[in-house]
């Protein structure tokens, strides 16, 4: 059953919308007269799909920022054609398309070529949020969907999970990102997971000794050992937030800050000064003060990174099926 929405993460709602800044041409409300109940169906289609597997939140969020990080927020990751985004490494294992494909399914029905694919990517990530618990805020929209094919090699700049943090922090910025929104974006593995394949390196002979990864916990390891043994099942799922796997909170942050990432990446935040200081401040408790400012932060950096190259105007198209262009 879906829990409704404490009481400050509604009022914290409000106050974000209050905030949110039309960017790149978007505004909030675009729909209000196209397609009044647009923004009503994303959020009923991705409850339905969160109440028969809650991590699909994780999958709905990741589409949206792999697709936000190729050639911008315009739902090229959802066309399904030959050597297209979907057959990237680093897209390897993305789920949620049939989310996305069954909210433009009703809304084409009540409101045919009105709703952009990419704004219902924008859309769905917010409610998939909202619904693991996490705030909620106003989604600028207008986007406009890309018209030809995505390309696979156009994915080969995205943030890997063995990236130093000077690489990672570039590779935000290249989007118009600074650290601090790298930093709170990576908030969202609170509700991710991934395979054993992608982080098995640092359980063993991760050093020239064999041994591994010095930054683990010790007791976190022999947790990862277990439920990665080494010449294992490699399409093994782990959550990134150990104890928090579906709740979008800080825990997240805590588990950095005491050795208990699961990928490289997430725990080099807690190497290098700058990106430290920020884990700290955000992995208070989460109805307190620290906690709470990465409540506030997320939906910031959500609007963001959802502005990155988007098409609007005249720009693209609407989509008639999110998987393939016009």
């Amino acid at each position: 059953m879906v829990q409704m929405e404490p009481k400050w993460l509604v009022l914290l709602a409000v106050i974000l919308s209050l905030f949110a800044e039309t960017q790149q041409g978007l505004t909030s409300g675009f729909y209000s007269s196209s397609c009044p109940k647009a923004e009503a169906i994303v959020r009923s289609t991705v409850e339905t799909h969160f109440k028969q597997d809650p991590t699909i939140a994780a999958g709905v969020l990741r589409l949206h920022f792999q697709d936000c990080f190729v050639q911008g927020c315009d739902a090229s990751i959802l066309i399904t054609e030959a050597s297209g985004e979907t057959d990237a490494l680093p897209n390897a294992g993305l789920r949620g398309f049939d989310v996305i494909d069954d909210a433009k399914t009703q809304l084409e029905a009540l409101c045919p070529g009105v709703v952009s694919c990419a704004d219902i990517l924008a859309l769905a990530a917010r409610d998939a949020v909202g619904l693991s618990g996490g705030p909620s805020w106003s989604v600028p929209t207008g986007r406009r969907d890309e018209t030809n094919v995505s390309s696979s090699p156009d994915t080969s700049n995205f943030p890997a999970p063995n990236d130093s943090i000077p690489v990672l922090r570039q590779k935000f910025a290249d989007k118009g990102l600074n650290t601090h929104d790298f930093v709170t974006l990576v908030g969202a593995h609170t509700i991710g997971q991934t395979n054993c394949s992608v982080f098995q390196y640092r359980l063993y002979n991760f050093t020239t000794r064999g041994n591994a990864d010095p930054t683990i916990n010790p007791a976190f390891l022999a947790q990862l050992q277990a439920l990665c043994p080494e010449g294992g099942n490699g399409s093994t799922r782990v959550a990134l937030d150990t104890n928090s796997q579906t709740k979008f909170d800080v825990n997240f942050f805590k588990n950095v800050r005491d050795g208990n990432g699961v990928l490289e990446s997430d725990q080099r935040l807690f190497g290098d000064s700058e990106t430290r200081k920020i884990v700290r401040n955000y992995a208070g408790n989460g109805r307190g003060v620290l906690g709470l400012r990465f409540y506030i932060e997320f939906p910031k950096a959500m609007i963001k990174m959802s502005s990155i190259g988007v098409k609007t105007g005249t720009q693209g198209e609407i989509r008639k099926t999110c998987s393939k262009s016009n």
